[in-house]
């Protein structure tokens, strides 16, 4: 029986590009993939070998079990070898889930002036080939610095989000923050490509918010829609079916007994990824979708300690009144628009 996973083609070309051009990985620089033990073998040995080839040296942990929570709450759960590992590597790919960024581990290792950090989370084998060999990767951070550049010129404006199922929510927007969403070229922390984060003035956040998926202790597809009515902080969530009590108890563990704020939005248009319900970090990529963070932000004492989002779908987005987003296609401005225009599937 095979010791490792054997690679088909399309997955070895897809961890190599993520490897080398958006993790940057060099030669015999500290290369550590923590997962755990819901994570896809498939997606850990692809890694494995992708950063080997490019002459690092590698190391995997798996954590058993997954960690209960994200961030700060996960702090007892971490062995001392998990601690001890992040702080001595130079490129650090996370796929557990619940992930550590926001954890005490995560945020030694970006004081440490060393490591580059990937949120990658639950993201598969599948779900690697389609974000990094299924779209021009290049293309997608034109997108990005577009789309992060639109929101930096538009802070202090106000914006709208609205969804077929029922959200209508308006806000100011804030200055961005958040994990960079481009190569890894120096020490920090790094998103999966392929999303743009919309942070709001927190109390200006007013309306409704329907979500169709959540992420609070776990990943799951909702079997009826959450509702967030929000006037400054999550006033309440209806719905959510056998759910409910899930995201109700996750908030309050968020917000420090409270329900907390809406921290963020995002703006899904990877042209290659799917809506599958079984991964969080490829579902809020998909165009025209919408990662809503719930509770407190990291940046707030206290804040970060356990970050529930949800999942809505085909969302329309304006800033100060001028439509950029209609039912999911991105329709300006015109530099954003173009940019989009020219990141389709690749098939081959």
């Amino acid at each position: 029986m095979p010791r490792v996973t054997e690679l088909v083609p399309d997955l070895a070309k897809a961890s190599l590009i993520m490897m080398r051009e958006m993790m940057c990985v060099m030669p015999s620089e500290h290369v550590l993939i923590t997962a755990d033990t819901n994570t896809e073998k498939r997606a850990i040995d692809a890694l494995v070998i992708a950063a080997h080839e490019l002459g690092a040296k590698v190391a995997t942990m798996i954590l058993s079990p997954p960690l209960p929570f994200q961030g700060g709450l996960a702090n007892p759960f971490l062995a001392d070898p998990v601690v001890a590992a992040a702080q001595n590597c130079d490129a650090w790919v996370d796929l557990c889930m619940p992930y550590m960024a926001g954890a005490a581990v995560y945020d030694s290792a970006m004081k440490n002036d060393r490591t580059r950090y990937f949120l990658a989370a639950d993201l598969g084998a599948e779900g690697i080939v389609r974000i990094f060999s299924k779209a021009d990767l290049d293309q997608v951070f034109v997108v990005s610095d577009a789309f992060n550049q639109l929101l930096a010129d538009s802070a202090g404006k106000e914006c709208r989000f609205s969804t077929k199922l029922g959200t209508d929510v308006r806000f100011t927007l804030a200055n961005p923050e958040g994990l960079a969403i481009e190569r890894a070229t120096k020490p920090g922390g790094y998103f999966v490509p392929g999303t743009v984060m919309v942070i709001p003035e927190l109390e200006t956040v007013k309306g409704t918010v329907v979500c169709e998926a959540v992420f609070h202790e776990y990943y799951t597809l909702l079997s009826e829609p959450y509702t967030f009515h929000v006037d400054g902080k999550i006033q309440e969530v209806t719905g959510g079916g056998t759910e409910l009590a899930a995201i109700r108890r996750s908030l309050k563990r968020a917000g420090n007994g409270e329900y907390g704020n809406i921290v963020h939005f995002t703006c899904g248009y990877h042209p290659a990824a799917r809506f599958t319900g079984t991964s969080f970090i490829e579902d809020q990529r998909v165009i025209g979708c919408n990662a809503v963070g719930l509770g407190l932000p990291q940046w707030v004492d206290g804040g970060g300690e356990n970050h529930p989002d949800c999942v809505m779908k085909e969302q329309s987005f304006w800033i100060d009144g001028k439509q950029i987003i209609d039912n999911g296609d991105i329709v300006g401005p015109p530099i954003l628009a173009d940019a989009v225009s020219r990141l389709e599937p690749l098939y081959s």
